[in-house]
């Protein structure tokens, strides 16, 4: 039996982009203001420094700015995770101890990235996060990115740890989460990474989930939450699909990050341009992100007033 209060990572959880002014350096006021927006949707929790949040193309000290802001803002309302993966295990944990520092409630962090690592060198990188701190610790799993496949041998082996509360799995594969949820135990949180498969993720055994495209739509997410929890699951599948269609419109745009990004500024949430490589969205398109707003809205509205459990 674990120590720690899993149901506070249980549901939605926004991966949440990073906030930056016209010189490109981290926002921390409109880091707060963003954070406090999502407060307000009703979502349990923000994840910081992750894909969405352009943590491997920050400083470790813009990192440490952000995850500040965060947790000044809504600490004491949302669960607040911070991903601490890097390329080098030393900066990867001193993150973690400024995680602890500064209030956060767990840390997390993908294998450390480029090199190909071999299983016994991402098990120590991994391991040396979770003895730098108290917190609990969630593995990231996103093969299609750091080119590291997760094992379950592997996976059971650091879920026999107390510290180790589960594992973010953004793979594609639907059974592959479902071997990690019965390998790590009932007491072993595995959160769905892949948001065009939420409530797959969901159904399959998944906890909850952390992404990106929440950001945008987060009331949506939290639709099919809803749904899903009261066993409405035609009605899940009817929002999942919808939430789908606009992440396909979404990836339309040379940059998902740029898209996002657009989005929150017309809401009146200005968090800067993605840092390159990757791309802002060209004057050309935004038009067609006004659109996809009005969309994202309209289906917003239609969702209103649902409450996640």
């Amino acid at each position: 039996m674990r120590t720690y209060d899993l149901e506070r990572f249980k549901g939605i959880t926004i991966a949440m982009y990073s906030s930056y002014n016209e010189a490109g350096d981290v926002d921390q006021e409109a880091a707060r203001q963003l954070a406090r927006y999502y407060a307000k949707s009703g979502v349990k929790g923000l994840y910081v420094g992750g894909s969405s949040g352009e943590g491997m193309l920050q400083s470790v000290e813009e990192r440490k700015q952000m995850l500040e802001a965060v947790v000044a803002e809504v600490g004491q309302e949302l669960t607040i995770i911070a991903h601490v993966g890097a390329a080098a295990t030393h900066d990867s944990v001193e993150l973690a101890r400024h995680a602890e520092a500064v209030g956060a409630h767990a840390v997390s962090a993908v294998p450390a990235i480029y090199y190909r690592l071999s299983p016994q060198s991402v098990e120590t990188h991994w391991q040396e996060i979770v003895d730098s701190t108290d917190l609990p610790f969630i593995i990231y799993h996103i093969p299609q990115t750091t080119g590291f496949q997760l094992s379950k041998s592997l996976l059971v082996k650091m879920a026999e740890q107390d510290k180790v509360i589960g594992v973010k799995i953004s793979a594609e594969s639907t059974f592959e989460l479902q071997q990690f949820k019965a390998a790590g135990g009932k007491d072993f949180l595995v959160l769905n990474g892949p948001d065009e498969q939420y409530l797959a993720g969901r159904s399959i055994g998944a906890d909850g989930g952390i992404g990106g495209t929440y950001g945008v739509m987060p009331e949506l997410f939290l639709k099919i939450e809803s749904c899903y929890v009261q066993g409405q699951m035609a009605e899940a599948q009817k929002w999942q699909f919808i939430v789908n269609e606009l992440i396909v419109e979404l990836l339309s745009f040379p940059s998902l990050y740029g898209a996002c990004k657009a989005i929150l500024k017309l809401r009146g949430y200005d968090t800067g341009e993605p840092r390159l490589p990757l791309l802002p969205i060209p004057a050309a398109e935004l038009k067609r992100v006004e659109e996809l707003n009005q969309r994202i809205l309209s289906y917003i509205s239609q969702a209103e007033g649902v409450v996640q459990e």
